[in-house]
């Protein structure tokens, strides 16, 4: 097939994959997620287990090795059949604790230690990089197999050239989708649903593969047993402790391979998933290798000696000319490739982020304030890391020649990701494990493995001199990489997963028992040992009241983002008990906010980021001792009484700010009256005293007609004072008629704005829009909205403090409700002011100063209650902030 035909069929089959998650991407923004987190798609999207290898490289083992590719396959089925329990432990601890890849997880069990992140981190980057090298290399050897020079003479590139623009476009795709945003929790429904489709196709394609291998090629299932029988697979002799050591290396792999646990930890939205999942994708597995031993005896029996066995789906279909049906394998095989290397990435570039970028940052940051957009940061470094992991596989392609077989690569990053399972498996399940232990353990382990297996991997005299490998390093016999302590005759994989596990596992148990686990250590452990039962609330290990409010909304929002900070913030605030979106900062409270930043940045990130605004406040010796305790009777009857000393709490916390409410209302209605007695006496003694001018007669016609405009300034300043009163007794008692209907939200705003130009016009104002963003129209009372629009602006005009007064008027639309924030550049309102901004009798100024009566905001606030929205004061903006929300659609009975 021509070069071109084939990059063009590859672009419209990556465009079809581009248009599926953008489809789901839009569909996840607008919450509608339905069948997004269905049990089927979660369980293709473990799909992702078969790459490259398993496509294109089983084969290439079944013609080399015999039914030994089968361990690829047993591996992960017995952990899905067998261990799917300690797979449901996973996935609770990774949505209890807000995890977010392997990394996370393991610092987060071990005191968050950020130290254990980067050594995951590392670990998993060199381990993965021979994995995504065999990608490449199934991709280049498959294009090579299948293009042809076109008519014109042009020659297809080579595969150094093919392997480049391969991984430019998988980082671009990446980038693109896996990179959008900061999630909740870390889910790219996108992502996740083209790779379940991806599943599909390579499934359909290896069976079709096999379908005409079988039937077409031979005579039906009795001739092809008849053929196996008689090829020389059928001579291949079982090694037990290969065949056992290859079914645990595999076993270890489904856990531990960063893109598995994405993809069944942190992209998992429902533990129930994981009973269909432990039926459905060993059956899956079943169907992937159902047609690998017949399509590798027909290839032996057809194709050239000198053939590559690796690409004998391809080649076999080219063969006989069945070019639709190759063309088919080959997006197969280019599926389960680029599937891999997305999500691969995807788990790398985030630990690469939250263990080792971030905290770098927080270190070189000369102050504690946590400054400018981190979430810009964040996916800068992510983007970054995607296209450097990318480069990594690239350069081990070139390298290591891209010459070995397609299952050798592979078994060498089984291997490596293997050397995590000692700290994960003691980690959840054994509260003695400490954080030395499991540093102490992943290093031996993973020094051992780069040294017998990763190394050597790239040829004598490319990595370690050839003469280590026969007389050892300073000739050391028995450290040579193939016979470690003198250990000879091993297979060289099976030698290095034994000596690296066994050495992984035993420093680990020793430096466990040797040392003992920190405060923040013991109580994760405890949380995450212990993650079913609901006594472990692991919300002890902050002291109360040592940050301020206003200072983690900040944070939050420099991570989270403005709304989602907000909302989470007012929702905490209620839970309270209060008004507003600022909570107490309890240690309840420290802790959800702790794990809400741990869906962005990683645990230890998160955890860092807030001892410094708390100022390192951790667990006392009292709370040590409660998480230690291990009666469940003294538990249990704690628990009640935290629950009850809760609601007492915040019992009493209402009623004292509603008594300080008070007390301050009763200060604020005396200086009320006395500020409305003068409101009223100040027009009515003008307008008495010229009206008594007035009646004496004989006065210039100049002169009339001056008092007479100062007898009708004064009423008109009457009548809007009494105005005002009746307009709010009228909206507290709830007769007010409103005027409903279609109204375009810019041009309420412009009204708004023509208004309130009155107050203080000698001001220079410089007012920021979204003007596509206002322009939508909403069904309301456009009179009323637009009365609390003129307040908010008037008020801004009159009392915005800066030297250049400037307000920002941001406009959103979610879930039916549209908020619009009105936002000034000033000092904003005192914080012991922002209870009483809203209440009838309050103002802010002066009470002795001439000028409003202070019920401008308590009319916003009424006029809001009756068109079923809410105006409420923004904190943590710079300036004086305030929100309005009002219903897209108001009806009549909701009025």
């Amino acid at each position: 097939m021509p070069f071109n035909i084939l990059v063009l069929s590859c672009l419209a089959y990556v465009v079809v994959l581009f248009l599926v998650a953008w489809a789901v991407e839009r569909r996840a923004d607008r919450r509608q997620f339905g069948w997004l987190r269905s049990p089927l798609v979660y369980t293709l999207s473990l799909s992702i287990y078969c790459t490259a290898w398993t496509f294109y490289g089983a084969v290439g083992y079944a013609a080399r090795s015999g039914l030994e590719f089968l361990t690829i396959y047993l591996g992960p089925t017995l952990v899905f059949i067998g261990w799917w329990w300690v797979l449901r432990k996973l996935v609770r601890i990774g949505r209890t604790q807000r995890v977010t890849s392997i990394a996370d997880l393991i610092s987060s069990r071990f005191g968050k230690s950020n130290l254990l992140g980067v050594i995951v981190t590392v670990m998993a980057v060199v381990a993965a990089t021979p994995y995504i090298a065999l990608q490449l290399q199934s991709v280049t050897l498959s294009f090579s197999a299948f293009a042809s020079p076109t008519d014109d003479g042009f020659a297809p590139p080579g595969t150094e050239a093919t392997a480049v623009w391969v991984a430019g476009g998988l980082a671009l795709f990446t980038i693109l989708f896996g990179t959008r945003n900061l999630d909740a929790k870390e889910q790219h429904h996108g992502i996740v649903t083209a790779i379940a489709v991806e599943a599909v196709v390579k499934l359909v394609a290896l069976i079709a593969v096999g379908l005409f291998v079988v039937w077409g090629l031979a005579d039906g299932v009795s001739d092809m047993i008849g053929r196996i029988n008689a090829s020389p697979i059928a001579d291949w002799n079982l090694q037990p402790g290969r065949w056992a050591g290859l079914i645990l290396a595999s076993a270890a792999a489904v856990i531990c391979l960063p893109r598995m646990f994405q993809v069944m930890v942190v992209e998992n939205s429902d533990e129930r998933h994981l009973f269909t999942a432990a039926w459905a994708f060993p059956l899956y597995l079943f169907a992937m290798s159902l047609f690998i031993v017949p399509i590798a005896v027909i290839g032996l029996e057809r194709m050239p000696s000198s053939a590559n066995p690796d690409m004998f789906v391809l080649t076999l279909p080219l063969a006989e000319g069945q070019g639709a049906l190759a063309m088919l394998a080959f997006l197969g095989g280019f599926s389960s490739a680029t599937s891999m290397v997305i999500v691969e990435s995807i788990a790398l570039a985030t630990m690469v982020s939250n263990h080792i970028v971030m905290p770098v940052w927080l270190r070189l940051r000369p102050s504690k304030a946590v400054s400018g957009d981190v979430r810009r940061l964040v996916l800068f470094s992510r983007r970054f890391s995607i296209a450097a992991v990318l480069a990594l596989g690239y350069a081990y392609y070139r390298l290591s020649g891209g010459s070995a077989a397609l299952a050798a690569i592979g078994l060498i990053a089984f291997s490596g990701v293997a050397q995590f399972l000692p700290a994960m498996i003691f980690g959840v399940f054994w509260r003695g494990a400490t954080r030395v232990g499991a540093a102490l353990g992943l290093t031996v382990g993973f020094g051992v493995w780069a040294y017998t297996l990763f190394l050597p991997s790239f040829g004598p005299d490319a990595m370690i001199p050839a003469m280590v490998f026969v007389d050892g390093p300073w000739g050391i016999h028995w450290m040579r990489p193939r016979a470690l302590f003198g250990v000879e005759g091993m297979d060289p994989l099976i030698h290095s997963l034994f000596w690296s596990l066994i050495l992984n596992t035993g420093v680990f148990l020793i430096g466990s028992m040797l040392s003992f686990p920190g405060p923040v250590e013991r109580m994760q452990g405890a949380a995450i040992v212990r993650v079913f039962d609901a006594e472990i609330s692991g919300t002890r290990g902050w002291s109360r009241g040592m940050a301020e409010p206003e200072d983690l909304l900040v944070m939050a929002q420099r991570i989270l983002g403005d709304e989602d900070a907000l909302i989470f913030f007012e929702s905490e605030a209620k839970g309270q008990g209060k008004n507003g979106y600022l909570p107490d900062p309890t240690p309840e409270f420290l802790a959800q906010l702790e794990k809400r930043l741990a869906s962005s940045v990683g645990a230890a990130t998160a955890h860092a980021m807030i001892s410094q605004l708390a100022e390192n406040a951790i667990v006392t010796v009292e709370d040590l001792m409660a998480v230690a305790s291990e009666s469940a009777q003294i538990m249990e009857y704690s628990a009640q009484l935290e629950t009850q000393r809760e609601e007492l709490t915040r019992t009493a916390r209402a009623l004292r700010e509603a008594n300080e409410k008070l007390t301050q209302l009763s200060v604020q209605k005396d200086a009320f009256l006395s500020q409305i007695s003068h409101e009223l006496r100040t027009p009515m003694t003008s307008i008495r005293a010229f009206s008594e001018i007035l009646t004496e007669g004989d006065l210039p016609a100049e002169m009339v007609g001056n008092y007479g405009r100062i007898i009708h300034d004064e009423a008109k300043r009457l009548t809007r004072l009494l105005d005002d009163l009746l307009d709010l007794s009228v909206l507290e008692n709830g007769s007010v008629q409103l005027n409903l209907g279609l109204a375009n939200l810019s041009m309420m705003i412009d009204r708004a704005l023509a208004s309130a130009s009155h107050t203080k016009p000698e001001r220079s104002f410089m007012i920021h829009r979204d003007l596509p963003m206002e322009n939508l129209f909403i069904r309301t009372d456009a009179d009323r909205l637009v009365q609390v629009f003129i307040n908010l602006i008037s008020n801004a005009r009159k009392y915005c403090d800066a030297q250049n007064p400037e307000l920002r008027i941001s406009v959103r639309q979610r879930a039916g409700r549209v908020t619009v924030d009105f936002i000034d550049n000033g000092s904003g309102i005192p914080k012991d002011k922002q209870a009483l901004i809203f209440e009838k009798f309050a103002r802010l100024t002066d009470q002795t100063r001439a000028g409003g009566a202070g019920l401008g905001l308590a009319i916003c606030r009424e006029v809001m209650a009756n068109l079923g929205g809410t105006i409420s004061y923004l904190p943590g903006q710079g300036g004086a902030a305030f929100r309005v929300a009002v219903p897209l659609r108001l009806e009549q009975s909701a009025a």
